[in-house]
């Protein structure tokens, strides 16, 4: 008969097996330390270059922002796990179920202002003569707080649902916590668990899906009936540039989601898990870096100062 624990405040987490010669923990902490300066890199710059001061560029650093928040809840725990022996991951009970909220968080909260960026860019090639009327300050703290708050529901209610169980088992078959392998710690009945899981993955892939078919539909229309080359180069630009970081934010989440109704994949989805932390963190300022002319100015000018006291 299997011994359970009922309600443990302390939990294992069994973690990224790797062997004593991988060169995973090395990848991890350069891929992290690149996330961070590159994601600060790009919110200092917005802050203090008045050209920069444009919708598009604010509404990026909420993704910089969460990418950042994202990947410091997790990426330095999991750093340690893998230096330590399998016995002494040891977790607490709140600091999992801080890692459930934030990891959910950024993976949904991506997504929310991927939605809101891509109706900006909507009304910027389709409508853009009345582009400053609607896109005020006003407009961008409305779609900031809707894209944080439409997320903080339904994460808040994901993770209420799995708090409420009573757990019987301490292992986390996970490199770190998440809402699944939380509640699959409960000897209870978790059918509300998963049907919500599933709503909830439903309700925000086919909105946000439908969101950029809906805008790059329109905005395809109008470069199609448009001869102004000047407009439809400006939309492939940001536009190809957009839907690159949500293509790249879609497959990683997608992809950890259906790995986890395959239990025989679990090294693959142990993998997928973590890059899809790292793979949009380190990929979102670079791609929006290259793309921006406003910030390559930015750079030139920055290293022509640099060099022009040495002449």
């Amino acid at each position: 008969m299997e011994n359970y624990t009922y309600n443990s405040y302390t939990l294992q987490l069994e973690g990224f097996i790797v062997s004593k010669e991988s060169t995973y923990p090395v990848f991890l902490f350069f891929s992290y330390l690149f996330i961070i300066v590159a994601n600060v890199g790009i919110v200092v710059l917005v802050f203090i270059d008045k050209n920069l001061h444009q919708p598009m560029y604010v509404l990026f650093c909420n993704l910089t922002f969460n990418d950042v928040l994202g990947n410091s809840i997790m990426v330095p725990r999991l750093l340690l796990d893998m230096l330590r022996p399998p016995s002494e991951r040891i977790i607490t009970y709140n600091e999992c179920v801080v890692q459930v909220f934030t990891t959910h968080m950024f993976g949904t909260t991506s997504l929310t202002v991927l939605m809101i960026m891509a109706f900006d860019r909507y009304v910027a090639i389709c409508n853009p003569l009345r582009y400053a009327a609607i896109m005020t300050n006003k407009m961008v703290i409305k779609l900031t707080v809707s894209a944080w708050g439409v997320a903080l529901v339904m994460v808040g209610i994901l993770l209420g649902l799995t708090i409420r169980l009573n757990r019987c088992r301490t292992l986390i078959q996970s490199p770190y916590c998440d809402n699944a392998s939380l509640f699959k710690l409960s000897c209870e009945d978790v059918s509300i668990n998963n049907a919500y899981g599933l709503a909830f993955t439903v309700v925000l892939f086919t909105s946000s899906i439908g969101c950029m078919v809906l805008t790059y539909t329109k905005i395809a229309v109008v470069c199609g009936t448009s001869n102004n080359k000047s407009l439809n180069s400006k939309a492939l630009k940001t536009c190809s540039t957009h839907l690159v970081v949500y293509l790249i934010m879609a497959f990683s989440g997608m992809s950890n989601i259906v790995l986890h109704r395959f239990p025989q994949y679990t090294d693959y989805r142990k993998l997928s898990s973590i890059l899809f932390h790292i793979v949009p963190g380190s990929l979102n300022p670079i791609i929006y870096g290259l793309q921006s002319k406003e910030i390559r100015r930015f750079l030139s000018n920055l290293k022509f100062k640099k060099v022009l006291p040495s002449l």
